[in-house]
């Protein structure tokens, strides 16, 4: 005997679920090809911070100056 509807409603889903898959490996193959990355902001250092906020003009210049030496000592 053939099987009823609901084996075809579950070779429908699981075609869904690997179309789904291969679309997400498409999708991580073109980005990691592409050579982007998320950036890793948690690994920054101290120094690297003050620069970075000093370049936003988050920091004035006698502020960003007194940071960075306090830093280094």
């Amino acid at each position: 005997m053939w099987p009823g509807p609901g084996a075809h409603m579950a070779w429908m889903g699981l075609w869904w679920i690997v179309g789904l898959v291969l679309l997400a490996l498409l999708v991580w193959a073109l980005v990691r090809s592409a050579g982007l990355s998320i950036p890793q902001r948690g690994d920054d250092s101290p120094e690297t911070i003050v620069k970075r906020r000093y370049a936003r003009g988050e920091l004035d210049r006698e502020e960003y100056e007194r940071r960075l030496s306090d830093l280094r000592k």
